[in-house]
């Protein structure tokens, strides 16, 4: 039962030491390795990968890589198997000298997460250093006096191997005359000496040959061996004897080579020669060997080389004093070098992340940075610091490394490159300080949208313009740089009158150039409101939008349209009526006019361009009214011909021309009876037209007469209204003052009981007289007897039951000539 309770005893230590050393390394952070020295190139220490949590293969693409400073050489990452590997020859002695355990830190960064990593390499000794004495051949002089069990201290072996790979024993040859005696010091260093056990008689045997080996406990076991010379010598009883058996100075590492350290000093109570003393170092460092000189005759240490504190803080050696006799005395010397503040700070950027994006979150990473002062104490103490005028700080990481961090949002759009100052103080007096400056780029990122200098914008195209014309031009500003300030131009889709907007206008997506694809016109569109769209190049794409009002401007391009009078197109002529007993102003009619365009282009003016009998009429300026100037005479001609010219005012301006033909009567028959005279001094060819002209006109008129009290006989029948017609020649005809009264194409609206009345042999052709102030209503015939003889005319004169009034009736005639 006690084999089985053992091993679980053991499990259990093994587990509850697994258990501790997981705790440890999760209170550190720190992943630790062991590797033996000596070891060949692409040895693998561990599987960091695994460590770091990542795939073998993700060493690359998270940025894994070594930063330590100095180590770098020893150790390198494979990024196929994930594996930290040697990257040659580690040589344990070599890194840390006789320390028991040797470590060497280093740090592992993974870029893409930011993070430092610290790693424990534990380099592990192996027996690669057999013990070595300092020479081969050692002469020992004994004085033939010296009584048994007199001690000589022999040469010490130095293995630089560790623990039991270390100086373990010494053997001397077999000897009848002197033995070895082996002193372990406080220090642990094992001291052989020679032990006599036999009285020596110089005259017996004057020179003894010795063999001390000294071995190690390795696997295998190396060793090395020194000849012993011993010397038999005269009589020389009194061995010198130190003053002090250990001297300690210290000195500051920044003294100049030769100065004296201390001086050491031995006493020979013998006389002559045999007191003379001489100094000689008797255990010393291969490397601080040459560092330090000593005056054989006055025992004067002195600095042979300038010291270095950051190369080597403490040195030990053993002084040996020697008389002619052979007799030694030994003492111990212990030198303490003082740091002085003679090294700044170095910063190293282990890691720098340029460009950050803009975007970057406070706190994100910039770089890492190693600071390091070989000086020591408060020499060495290191402060770093950042100014305060920046949006970055520094943090502490792990050992000597800093992470310099954002600590605000950056905008590259105010400020796109930063010079950041890192300064390193040390604590020293006087302090010493390092500057380093890094140049870090600030990557854009799409934060800003396209902007437009104003809110919206109005632009003006003359109509007629030519198509492609160029029309206006949007341009909008992208802070941004590069793709993401590269700016496209494009339309809102939209509709006008049915159409796509896209086939009125058109716009260069990177100039912004607006263009016509159609000639406007302002009579059909006045203006067109269009939504432009900038839109950067960036992933996702911003854009923004400004409206323009496209105003079409009026051109001069339409003359004015005359509405009134408008003559038939076969060939008849409009005549108005003036009575002769018209007074100075009185209206004979009024030309209406149009003009398209707009705004002065429309403005319109009348003019009278010619008349037949000048000063007679006068056209009003703004109205177009045509009014009597002067009374009428009996010497004025019948006819009356007027040319009326309208005029807007658009440059050039435009214009058209209407002929008035005026006839001067008091009534209708006398402008019948007058008719011959008329025709003659209208047309001089047309005086062979004859009587048959007028019986014509008559015979037409009284047919046209009975055609129309017909059409009101059944008119009034359908309507059950009783109206009470009289008829006179050249008298007044009574009418229901309040209906319109129509036979067929024939119309006539009654406004103040009084009608004026236009007849042509085709009614089709009759012209609409406006009301005017010396008549109110115009009948219009709308059918044509198809006669295109001279017709004779008739006039009703009705009477308004209704009001009790007498109305004269003014015509109009058309005739054909």
């Amino acid at each position: 039962m006690a084999a089985p309770n053992n091993s679980r005893e053991r499990s259990e230590v093994v587990l509850l030491c697994f258990f501790l050393g997981t705790l440890w390394e999760t209170g550190t952070g720190q992943i630790r390795y062991s590797v033996p020295e000596e070891t060949d190139k692409g040895y693998i220490v561990g599987n960091i990968s695994k460590d770091l949590g990542l795939k073998s293969q993700e060493l690359a693409e998270h940025g894994v890589r070594i930063v330590s400073r100095g180590k770098t050489q020893l150790f390198a990452l494979n990024a196929k198997s994930g594996s930290l590997i040697t990257a040659g020859r580690v040589d344990r002695e070599e890194l840390c000298a006789q320390s028991v355990l040797c470590l060497v830190n280093i740090n592992i960064l993974v870029e893409d997460r930011g993070k430092l990593f610290g790693i424990e390499i534990e380099v592990t000794d192996i027996n690669d250093n057999a013990p070595k004495f300092q020479a081969e051949n050692l002469e020992v002089k004994i004085n033939e006096i010296a009584a048994p069990g007199t001690r000589f201290p022999l040469p010490e072996a130095v293995d630089t191997d560790v623990g039991v790979n270390s100086l373990q024993s010494y053997q001397l040859s077999p000897n009848h005359r002197f033995s070895l005696d082996v002193q372990t010091g406080d220090d642990g260093t094992i001291n052989p000496e020679l032990v006599l056990e036999r009285a020596l008689d110089r005259e017996e045997e004057a020179a003894h040959h010795l063999v001390l080996t000294a071995s190690d406990g390795g696997d295998p076991r190396r060793s090395s061996t020194v000849r012993i010379h011993v010397t038999v010598l005269d009589t020389n009883d009194n061995a010198p004897v130190f003053a002090q058996p250990v001297y300690r100075v210290k000195v500051l590492e920044n003294v100049p080579p030769g100065t004296r350290l201390l001086t050491v000093t031995a006493a020979d109570p013998d006389e002559g020669t045999n007191g003379k003393v001489t100094y000689k170092f008797r255990k010393i460092n291969e490397k601080q060997s040459p560092l330090f000189q000593l005056n054989e005759s006055t025992g004067e240490i002195t600095t042979a080389k300038s010291l270095d504190y950051e190369d080597c803080s403490f040195y030990e050696m053993e002084i040996q004093a020697e008389d002619l006799g052979a007799l030694l005395g030994r003492t111990k010397v212990l030198i303490s070098v003082e740091d002085v503040n003679d090294n700044r700070p170095e910063v190293i950027i282990t890691s720098l992340f340029n460009p950050v994006l803009e975007n970057s979150l406070p706190g994100a990473v910039i770089a890492f940075l190693n600071v390091h002062d070989p000086d020591s104490g408060k020499n060495g103490q290191v402060v770093c610091y950042t100014p305060d005028n920046l949006p970055f700080k520094l943090e502490k990481a792990i050992d000597n490394y800093y992470r310099l961090v954002t600590c605000k949002y950056l905008d590259r759009e105010k400020v796109s490159l930063y010079n950041i100052s890192v300064m390193a103080s040390d604590l020293g007096a006087p302090p010493l300080s390092t500057e380093i400056h890094i140049a870090l780029r600030v990557a854009d990122t799409n934060d800003n949208p396209p902007a437009f200098p104003h809110a919206s914008y109005s632009a003006y195209i003359p109509e007629n313009n030519p198509r492609g014309a160029s029309i206006f031009s949007v341009t909008a500003h992208d802070p941004d740089s590069e793709e993401n300030a590269r700016v496209t131009y494009s339309l809102t889709e939209d509709t006008l009158q049915g159409a796509p907007l896209s086939s009125y206008i058109s716009i260069n997506s990177d100039t912004g150039v607006l263009y016509a694809l159609q000639s406007f016109d302002y009579e059909q569109i006045r203006d067109l409101q269009l939504q432009v769209t900038a839109s950067d190049s960036g992933d996702p794409p911003l854009s923004s939008n400004v409206s323009l009002s496209l105003f079409v401007l009026d051109q001069n391009d339409n003359a004015p349209k005359i509405l009134y009078p408008a003559f038939p197109t076969d060939g008849s002529t409009g005549v108005e009526l003036a009575p002769r007993s018209a007074e100075p102003g009185y209206l004979v009619t009024k030309v209406v006019a149009v003009d398209h365009d707009a705004g002065q282009n429309a403005w319109l003016s009348y003019h009278l361009l010619k008349a037949s009998e000048p000063g007679l009429f006068a056209v009003g300026v703004h109205t177009g009214e045509v009014r009597t100037a002067r009374a009428l005479q009996d010497k004025d001609a019948l006819k009356q011909s007027l040319v009326v010219a309208v005029q807007d005012q658009g440059q050039p301006p435009l214009s058209a021309t209407v002929t008035l033909t005026v006839a001067v009567a008091d009534s209708i028959p006398d402008v019948l009876a007058n008719l011959s005279t008329f025709e003659s001094s209208a047309n001089a060819d047309g005086s062979g037209l004859t009587l048959y002209l007028v019986v014509a006109v008559a015979v037409v008129s009284c047919v046209f007469l009975a055609f129309v009290i017909v059409l009101f006989a059944l008119r009034l029948r359908s309507c059950h209204r009783s109206c009470l017609f009289q008829a006179a020649g050249g008298g007044l005809a009574g009418v229901t003052a309040s209906h319109f009264v129509g036979i067929d194409g024939v119309q006539a609206f009654k406004q103040t009981c009084s009608h004026e009345v236009s007849l042509t042999t085709d009614s089709g052709k009759s012209h609409v007289i406006f009301p005017q102030p010396n008549y109110a209503d115009t009948l219009i015939i709308q059918e044509s007897c198809e006669k295109k003889d001279p017709i004779s005319t008739f006039t009703d004169f009705h009477e308004c039951k209704d009001e009790g009034a007498s109305v004269q009736v003014s015509s109009v005639l058309y005739f054909y000539f």
